[in-house]
Formats: structure tokens, C-alpha cells, sequence
């Protein structure tokens, strides 16, 4: 038992070491963390981290250090133009970082943001004043006006507008969640659908079929609503980011600004 749960430290101390063992090219160490930050950033741009990920990672990392390695064994990094290259990535990185530093500490604040939608709200609620109120709705299309008709007879019989636009609606993206449209202006509409649709209150289904470029539709009014000002959780994101960009035009331009230039 004893040699058993020694055999099984062992082997566990062994896996945990592997997973964290550095690479070593040609007596040059280059550490786990590398390759852990080059799996990071391509996650971030999209790819899964997977084992074949992380050996495919690795082994373009191999690769690189190896030809480093022949590059200044060949005097490659005492070239005039490979220093100027190093130069200009330095120079670079640095700006990169001290941006990015500037960004981390100067982070727009909640109360610049709440600022700034009180700001802009007397400009919303003025171009939702006069604004056209909003439609949800539901709506049937099919490719004849027949077959319009007989499922506007069907309704009139008491079937559910749901069910039916489930089955028969050509309007896929719609129909599969019962012919259900966002609430909407009427004005985001083709003219015939919007047309038919100032004209029902609300609860009410068309009497007749609607034709369109699309075909023909049979459409539901569920609710019709004044247009409101967005809330500020909703638009609290693209506050963040306008504030930030602002914040960051000044920041540079400051810097430009107080660079000698000659």
C-alpha cells in the first residue's frame, strides 16, 4: 500500500512538473509562460485552447528561437539594418505600453458616465418627442394571395396566429418564434406593410391580406408603445467607449504638443 501511494506521488509530482517544464533549444531555456501568453493571445482573437493548439504553439516557437540562434551565430543582429528594425519595435512597444498604462490608471470613471447620459438626454427626449410610436407585431407571409385568405379564414375561426406562422410563414427567421417581430417604427417597414400597420390598433389582425415585394402578409398588432429614451445601462458601453476615445485624443494630442521638435 505504502509503495502504491509513493508510486502515485511520483507519478503525479512528474505530470505536474511535465505540464510546467520549460523548453530548453539548444541549451537556451525559454519558459512555459510564452508559450501560455501566445495561446492567450490567439484565444483571444478566436481559437479554442486546445492541446493541438498548444503543440502547434510550441512548435513554431521551437522553431523561432532556433533560427534567432543561427541568425546571430551568422552576425545577422550586428547588421545596421536589423538595428534599426530593433529600434523602430522598441520604439514601438514602448508607445504601445505607455498607452496602455495611461488607459489602465485613467479608466472613465461611473460618475463621467452618468455625466455624460444627462447630458444627452435632453437631445433624445427631444427626437422621441415627434417620434413615430413603435409596433410589436406578428405577421404570416406566404407567396399567394389565396393562400393568404384561407389562413385569415382560419384566424377568423379562432386558430392561433402563432401556430400558424410556425407552419406556413415564409418568413423563417420570424416564423419559427410565431411570426414575432421587435417592437419596430413603422417606418423600418416596406410602405404597404407600414400602411397597414398605422392603420391597426392594437390586438387587431389586417382584414385583408397585405401584398408586398415579399409576397403577402397577414399581420397582428400585440402592442403599440411611445418611443423612449434609451436607459442608461443599455447605452452605458458606447458612453464608456466615446469617453475613452476622447480621453485618449486629448492624452495624445498633449503629448505631441509638449514634444520638442527641431
Amino acid at each position: 500500500m505504502r509503495k502504491t501511494l509513493l508510486a502515485l506521488a511520483i507519478s503525479t509530482g512528474a505530470l505536474s512538473m511535465a505540464h510546467a517544464a520549460n523548453i530548453t533549444v539548444n541549451g537556451v531555456v525559454v519558459p512555459e509562460a510564452r508559450i501560455d501568453a501566445m495561446v492567450k493571445d490567439m484565444v483571444a482573437h478566436g481559437q479554442q485552447d486546445t492541446p493541438e493548439l498548444r503543440n502547434m504553439v510550441k512548435d513554431r516557437l521551437i522553431l523561432t528561437v532556433a533560427l534567432s540562434q543561427k541568425a546571430v551565430e551568422a552576425g545577422v543582429d550586428k547588421q545596421p539594418a536589423f538595428i534599426e528594425q530593433m529600434e523602430v519595435a522598441r520604439t514601438n512597444l514602448l508607445a504601445q505600453a505607455f498607452v496602455q498604462d495611461y488607459m489602465a490608471k485613467n479608466a472613465v470613471t461611473e460618475v463621467a458616465m452618468k455625466a455624460e447620459y444627462d447630458k444627452q438626454k435632453p437631445v433624445w427626449e427631444k427626437e422621441v418627442a415627434g417620434a413615430e410610436k413603435m409596433y410589436k407585431a406578428r405577421h404570416i407571409l406566404v407567396k399567394t394571395e389565396k393562400q393568404a385568405k384561407d389562413l385569415l379564414a382560419q384566424l377568423k375561426k379562432g386558430a392561433n396566429f402563432a401556430d400558424l406562422a410556425k407552419k406556413f410563414s415564409d418568413d423563417k427567421g420570424s416564423g419559427m418564434n410565431g411570426g414575432l417581430l421587435d417592437y419596430a417604427a413603422p417606418g423600418n417597414y416596406v410602405k404597404e406593410f407600414a400602411d397597414a400597420l398605422r392603420k391597426l390598433p392594437k390586438g387587431k389582425i389586417t382584414d385583408a391580406p397585405v401584398k408586398t415585394q415579399f409576397g403577402w402578409h397577414i399581420i397582428q398588432v400585440e402592442d403599440i408603445k411611445a418611443q423612449q429614451i434609451p436607459a442608461y445601462e443599455d447605452v452605458k458601453p458606447q458612453i464608456q467607449q466615446a469617453l475613452q476615445q476622447q480621453q485618449m485624443q486629448k492624452f495624445l494630442e498633449d503629448i505631441k504638443k509638449s514634444a520638442k521638435v527641431q
